[in-house]
């Protein structure tokens, strides 16, 4: 058996083998200790012949999809090797086959599934000056592919998407991505160079969707792309040992397809988890996900990640919405009838890798037999849009009849089990399930007729795996025991017999109970090959009913949060009116949040500078813009009273360290990094929102880099992009004299004595004043301090160095830059000023000229 375990092992030498023996599966040597420190189990051990032993451990196989979570979960690979063959038929040693190999990134198991997210497995591969990626995810059948520009922004913000749990790269590229490593937590699996070569790639692909060209697909002429797919789909085969008949298609997809969001915005507008606590409540998602399956609520995660870019599509959305919106009974049905269907796209998964099992196919039927009432409730005239896609739902009423007449109510997980199927499904598992029952109720009522026949009232009928059916009689009415019992047990109290008619009743039921199980079993595959037959129109149905659940739930969402419909258009404007952050007012009791008016253009507002004391509300009121705009692009109703958006080609946020990073991780670099992507990326379509940048550095460099930075942002020649500024540098507030499209938005603060009340609203104008002492009392800052910060801050604005920028007034043009500082008055120049030149002889004025030239030369020396 070792010589068999090793075999396999060197085969699957970079996972762990569970190697099936009997109900346990067990694992030997470095496998063990390893296993048994994560899974924190007893490690023991085994002869190995020749007086040695090895290491071993094991779990029971009833219970092994905890412990293979467990090990998932810590980034190990795990091989399943099972018996393939039945130990009583078996010549010698049980045949044994790893039936599938386990990984982060190929799991379709739901129970090693979180049902709200997807898990995406990626290839990548980087061919002259482009990165070729294909991402899938086995457990719903998504396959999709991209190529890119070989930039390792680019890349990090698609792994900021996609978030793989594995990453596949070619053995030879290796030395290409440690770099990964310094900004993502990635599992990098080496794979055969030979799996990413075009060739092998593109052969694979076609024969797999059996067609004769890519074009179809849209990505005959991304050779790289085409490679990093075909290097998945091996993998995907290696690993689950089946043909993935559920990836019947393959999605290619461009950056410029939707709004374009780095790393660094999904992290600071938190949409699908917080960025302290990395929790989904608390994010954009939390507010919006009132879907009611588990593929509704992956699908609009997916939009939330992937807001759209035109029109036409955004319009699609929002019109099937308001549908729902609009009609309150009509989304209430669909969503209490959606509620009790299954996850039908990982139902599929595990239909095409041949795991389905018979719950599964109950969960089916019963799916199916909702979906003619579903069509009824969506076929009605005023649902428009959704009425035709309802058109679209087949309901397969054969197949759910065949599947509600053939299982039983409640069938078991395990299929060799039997009692899976109703009686009058088929006449040969009725006549074996008949000669079951009909043995069991004979020696149910053995036990009276012997009882009586014998004398002995405490007589029993009892049942073990070794001895079969026996009569157990105590020592005590022995003597009472008839001739034709036949002694088969003696205990320690009681004595066991057998009788040959009992034996004959035996044999009936154990054959009988044998047949039906290995006749149930063959049934089932059966009927689950059935179901297969259907499995594309099933697919399409698992899209459609998901895509009905998140417009249904984002209708919900719009009615309980008082949320208007966007008018999207594709100007440069964008303005709302009483809009709202949307997750700050669900955490707010109801009616406190207060709410902003907002009007960005190309022209008079193209950029708004924002000042006003920290705690007011600046970062919140920029955060709601964005969020605002980027719900209309995934087709969601917004908080406001109205809204009318131009659709932004990106959004870029810049937020410091004491608003939303971990103490410690802001460095300046960090925050020059960032501001450097979005110089380098940002286009006049892009919503650019910068909060205090500069602060990272002394007073003089940052308030000189925020100056430069938002004349290059003003400039309709290099950016020119729509874009709110928040800072505490007042001197950049005079830029709104000057430079057409900026103007000057303030957080209107009251003063009470020496306490300050946020009021939360933003006005035009600029502030007079930070308060940053005010809000330094209200975080608790001892008086003493307070009192000595008030002591330097006159002592300071008496120097004027609160003045310092506001002699600077010079016209500028697109082309220039504006100076920031002109020098002060020296002493020369205030002579200069002073002298009456008419009073001048040409001797005084030379005289006057050599000794300026004097003290130039010495003060230059």
């Amino acid at each position: 058996m070792l010589k068999q375990y090793k075999a396999i092992k060197n085969e699957y030498a970079d996972a762990i083998l569970l190697f099936r023996l009997g109900d346990f599966y067990e694992m030997f040597m470095e496998d063990a200790e390893t296993a048994a420190e994560v899974l924190e189990i007893v490690l023991t051990s085994r002869e190995a012949g020749k007086g040695r032993r090895i290491p071993m451990c094991g779990i029971p196989y009833h219970a092994a999809t905890g412990y293979i979570a467990k090990l998932i979960a810590k980034g190990f690979k795990v091989a399943i090797c099972e018996q393939v063959e039945d130990p009583k038929k078996a010549k010698g040693l049980v045949k044994r086959e790893v039936i599938r190999v386990i990984t982060p990134g190929t799991l379709i198991d739901e129970q090693l599934l979180d049902e709200k997210n997807n898990n995406y497995l990626m290839a990548l591969v980087k061919q002259a000056e482009v990165y070729g990626l294909a991402v899938a995810d086995l457990s719903t059948g998504d396959f999709f592919v991209t190529q890119i520009p070989a930039e390792e922004g680019l890349l990090i913000d698609e792994l900021s998407h996609w978030q793989p749990r594995e990453v596949l790269v070619s053995e030879q590229q290796l030395p290409l991505w440690p770099w990964l490593k310094q900004h993502t937590e990635l599992l990098l699996t080496p794979r055969p160079a030979l799996d990413f070569e075009w060739e092998n790639a593109q052969e694979r692909l076609l024969a797999h969707f059996q067609v004769v060209s890519l074009e179809g697909f849209g990505c005959q002429e991304l050779l790289a792309a085409v490679a990093a797919a075909g290097a998945l789909l091996s993998y995907a085969y290696e690993t689950q040992k089946s043909q993935l008949s559920h990836l019947l298609s393959l999605r290619t997809y461009y950056l410029d397809d939707f709004m374009h969001l780095d790393q660094y915005t999904r992290r600071n507008l938190e949409l699908v988890e917080t960025l302290r606590e990395h929790k989904t409540q608390g994010s954009l998602l939390w507010v919006l996900d009132r879907t009611v399956t588990a593929a509704g609520g992956r699908l609009l995660k997916k939009w939330l990640e992937q807001p759209l870019r035109r029109l036409v599509e955004v319009e699609e959305r929002l019109e099937k919405v308001e549908r729902f919106f609009l009609r309150h009974q009509i989304r209430e049905a669909t969503r209490s009838l959606l509620r009790r269907t299954c996850d039908l796209q990982r139902l599929l998964a595990k239909l095409a890798c041949g795991t389905l099992n018979p719950r599964d196919l109950l969960a089916l039927g019963n799916t199916l037999k909702l979906l003619p009432e579903l069509r009824v409730e969506l076929l009605r005239e005023e649902m428009g849009p959704v009425a035709e896609m309802a058109k679209a739902i087949n309901p397969l009423p054969e197949l759910a009849a065949l599947l509600t007449n053939a299982l039983r109510e409640d069938p078991p997980i395990i299929m060799t089990e039997g009692n899976i199927f109703r009686e009058g499904y088929n006449l040969e598992l009725d006549a074996l399930l008949s000669a079951t029952r009909d043995g069991k109720q004979w020696i149910a009522s053995l036990e009276q007729q012997e009882r009586e026949r014998t004398g002995i009232k405490s007589l029993k009928v009892g049942f073990n795996q070794v001895f079969g059916y026996y009569l157990e009689v105590t020592k005590t009415n022995l003597n009472l025991v008839p001739e034709d019992y036949i002694r088969k047990q003696t205990l320690a109290n009681a004595e066991r017999f057998i009788t040959p008619e009992l034996k004959k009743y035996e044999e009936l039921i154990l054959g009988a109970e044998e047949k039906r199980a290995a006749l149930e079993y063959e049934l089932f595959i059966e009927l689950r090959q059935q179901v297969f037959t259907a499995l594309p129109e099933l697919k399409r149905l698992a899209e459609t009913l998901a895509l009905l659940d998140v417009y249904a739930a984002l209708a919900e969402t719009a009615v309980q949060n008082h949320y208007v419909r966007p008018e999207v258009n594709e100007d440069k404007s964008i303005l709302i009116r009483e809009g709202r952050h949307p997750v700050v007012e669900r955490v707010l009791p109801p009616g406190k949040f207060v709410p902003n008016d907002t009007l960005l253009d190309e022209k008079t507002h193209r950029l708004q500078i924002i000042t006003g004391p920290n705690m007011a509300g600046k970062s919140t009121y920029m955060r709601q813009v964005a969020l605002i705009v980027l719900m209309a692009q995934i087709g969601s109703f917004v908080p406001a009273s109205y809204a009318r958006i131009g659709l932004v080609d990106r959004i870029f946020t810049r937020v410091g360290a004491a608003d939303n990073l971990a103490g410690g991780q802001s460095t300046f670099m960090v925050e020059m990094s960032e501001l450097a992507n979005i110089l380098h990326h940002a286009t006049g379509d892009s919503l650019l929102i910068l909060d205090e940048i500069g602060r990272g550095t002394s007073t003089y460099d940052g308030l000189s880099i925020a100056w430069a930075v938002l004349e290059y942002l003003w400039n309709p020649q290099a950016i020119g992009a729509r874009t709110l500024f928040a800072t505490h540098y007042h001197e950049l507030t005079s830029l709104a004299k000057r430079l057409p499209g900026v103007e000057n938005l303030n957080v209107v603060v009251a003063k009470e004595g020496e306490d300050v009340v946020f009021l939360h609203k933003i006005l035009p104008g600029a502030s007079d004043r930070s308060y940053g002492i005010e809000v330094a009392k209200l975080a608790g800052i001892p008086g003493v301090v307070l009192d000595r910060a008030r002591e330097i801050l006159s002592q300071l604005e008496a120097k004027g160095l609160k003045e310092r920028s506001q002699k600077v007034a010079l016209p500028v043009n697109p082309a220039q830059q504006l100076p920031l500082f002109v020098a002060e008055d020296n002493p020369l120049v205030k002579e200069l000023r002073n002298l009456n030149l008419n009073e001048l002889t040409p001797l005084e004025a030379l005289k006057l000229l050599f000794q300026w030239q004097k003290r130039l030369k010495k003060k230059e020396a």
